[in-house]
């Protein structure tokens, strides 16, 4: 299968559940509304390929290149997407429940409205990304990278922030009630309206002590 390479690929609708597709060639393939659910695509090259309502879940993405790719209302709860590179993707109202992206590449991505409640984005890299109106919830975020972020009126209620990089990010009127902040690095972040009711933070004073 890693022989595909036609660009005009046309695989909308198709089926293929379980299939294995290592190192596949797919770039600029159509696969909108495809059935990938426990697809091994690991490594493969899906630059720019439409997924829109694609059913991913379960399916093992690992070190995937979906840069640029249409991800808009696709099914990737629970996909593996271990350093996957997802920059400029647009995920808008994708699910990614229970998703791993341990080390993925999110940067300016579009996640408005996605769901990625329980998933885990430790490590990941998610500078200038859009996650505005975004259900993270109980999301691992540890040590991950949010510079400039859009996180205005996202869910991160009970989520794990410990160490994470949240430099000017702006997280105005967010739910971060229950969050773990402890070591994250909140210079120049907009905090307006957010609710942090219950949040775990560093004591300034004790900042100021050591």
């Amino acid at each position: 299968m890693s022989k595909i390479k036609d660009q005009e690929l046309d695989l909308h609708d198709a089926y293929m559940i379980g299939a294995d597709l290592r190192n596949v060639n797919l770039r600029g393939a159509n696969l909108s509304g495809a059935n990938l659910s426990g697809a091994n695509l690991t490594g493969a090259d899906l630059h720019g390929a439409d997924l829109r309502g694609a059913n991913l879940s379960s399916a093992n993405l690992r070190r995937a290149n979906l840069i640029d790719a249409n991800l808009e209302r696709a099914d990737l709860s629970r996909a593996y997407l271990g350093g996957a590179d997802l920059s400029k993707a647009d995920l808008s109202k994708a699910d990614l429940k229970s998703a791993n992206l341990f080390t993925a590449n999110l940067s300016i991505a579009n996640l408005s409205g996605a769901d990625l409640s329980g998933a885990n984005l430790s490590n990941a890299k998610l500078g200038n990304v859009n996650l505005s109106s975004a259900n993270l919830s109980s999301a691992n975020l540890s040590r991950a990278y949010l510079g400039g972020a859009d996180l205005s009126k996202a869910d991160l209620s009970k989520a794990d922030l410990k160490s994470a990089n949240l430099f000017t990010a702006n997280l105005s009127i967010a739910n971060l009630s229950g969050a773990n902040l402890s070591g994250a690095y909140l210079s120049g972040a907009h905090l307006r309206g957010a609710d942090l009711e219950g949040a775990i933070m560093d004591d300034p004073q004790e900042e100021r002590k050591s």
